[in-house]
């Protein structure tokens, strides 16, 4: 296993940033390694994100410095989202079983989690999305077939889309984390535009499904002074609750979404007008 740190910032150092500065601000652009666990730590509402690659053997979620508790999650709930070949997590005994798109749940105070593919030629890809907890609330599997999905956009505004909310009130219950899947129709590319900000919640894009010479233009910034980071396939954008998040890419492509904060009301957001953003 292995951990980066990125810290808080305030909106007004982005001003003095170069396009580097930047990026090691605000991208985690390694997620996934074949037969480890990559993790980062923001502390951007202390969320930790990254990527489980089991390839033969099985890999075990181990506690670190960063998270200053033992075990991993004696004071944290994790959502997972299983991005590559089928596999299995094996949670204090019990396993979970995930096809491709398939997700997660793991409640706080989870003592052994272990991560593995079915077919190491075709490995499990476990996208980790992880925010502090108050409570301990049941683990739940949550299939791709029993994701809430929502149908937005469309053809003539170059968005048409489907968002899959996985965990959401309204499907499993978690102390704050939220976590959900959106989906590009073939020809569309633009995702969240008109924008918003969520000035009480904190939120992660992470960019998958694009091809090698591909790549999304992630915005970001508050709406009069924006910015931007050139993303490549599986790399993932914090987002604090003062920046816009949109994105446009050479392609269609999907990404998954992680919110915490003060509340799990996915509506509750400051819409920001398209002619209002310098």
């Amino acid at each position: 296993m292995r951990i980066k740190v990125l810290q808080a910032t305030h909106p007004e150092m982005i001003k003095s940033l170069d396009t580097q500065r930047l990026r090691d601000a605000y991208l985690a652009s390694e997620i996934f390694a074949p037969g480890d666990i990559c993790l980062t730590y923001s502390h951007v509402e202390r969320f930790i994100i990254g990527g489980a690659q089991p390839l033969k053997e099985g890999l075990r979620l181990e506690t670190l410095k960063e998270v200053g508790a033992n075990p991993f999650l004696a004071r944290r709930e994790m959502g997972v989202i299983n991005i590559g070949g089928a596999g299995r997590v094996t949670i204090d005994g019990a396993k979970y079983q995930l096809e491709p798109r398939d997700g997660l749940y793991i409640g706080a105070g989870s003592a052994e989690v272990v991560f593995e593919s079915t077919d190491a030629a075709n490995p499990a890809k476990f996208y980790l999305a992880c925010s502090p907890s108050h409570a301990r609330h049941p683990t739940v599997r949550i299939p791709v077939s029993e994701a809430k999905p929502m149908p937005m956009g469309s053809p003539e505004t170059s968005n048409e889309r489907t968002i899959y909310q996985y965990v959401n009130p309204d499907i499993c219950k978690s102390s704050q984390l939220l976590l959900g899947l959106t989906s590009l129709k073939r020809g569309s590319v633009w995702n969240t535009m008109p924008c918003h900000l969520h000035d009480r919640r904190s939120e992660i894009y992470f960019y998958f499904d694009l091809k090698p010479a591909d790549r999304v233009f992630h915005f970001m910034g508050q709406p009069h002074e924006t910015r931007h980071l050139l993303m490549a396939n599986e790399q993932a954008a914090i987002s604090p609750p003062w920046s816009i998040h949109s994105g446009a890419g050479t392609s269609s492509y999907s990404f998954i979404w992680a919110m915490a904060g003060d509340n799990q009301d996915y509506k509750d957001m400051d819409q920001v007008p398209t002619i209002d953003l310098r």
